[in-house]
């Protein structure tokens, strides 16, 4: 398979695609579409991309998106994987210049986990750094018990 094209092939800061700016919003409905493109033809693009060369005993691919992401790392991999959704309040998120995008945030590439998933971990981020290293204390407690 193909790799996909780098953002510098596209004249595109890399760094900058990776936070909340409004750079990023500039590209973001074109990044969409090309990721839905990759999709359709091979659904499994971006988790073989993800697992590539991986060779640790326990991974982490942050960032799955579909219920097809999910379901694929389940196929491959079944009672192995572990799902983490990472939460917060939508006042948190705000605090943090999230805005809501019409089209954008309401899209499956947004929101296509929020159903249909039942997470073998919940951890609330809301800017509780006690609760969180507490919650993430369980999450490595339990993955060392499993190794």
């Amino acid at each position: 398979p193909t790799e996909p094209p780098s953002p510098q092939e596209h004249g595109l800061d890399f760094q900058r695609l990776l936070d909340a700016s409004i750079y990023k919003e500039m590209f973001r409905q074109d990044m969409i579409r090309w990721g839905e493109e990759k999709r359709r033809t091979d659904p499994g693009f971006f988790c073989r991309a993800a697992v590539k060369g991986a060779l640790q005993p326990v991974w982490v691919v942050s960032d799955t998106r579909r219920l097809s992401d999910v379901e694929w790392f389940r196929d491959a991999y079944g009672d192995a994987v572990q799902t983490v959704r990472v939460v917060a309040t939508e006042e948190t998120r705000k605090r943090r210049n999230w805005v809501f995008v019409t089209g954008v945030d309401d899209t499956e590439s947004e929101c296509g986990l929020d159903q249909g998933v039942a997470f073998d971990w919940v951890i609330t981020n809301d800017g509780n750094e006690v609760a969180l290293g507490e919650q993430l204390e369980m999450l490595v407690q339990s993955l060392h018990r499993s190794l």
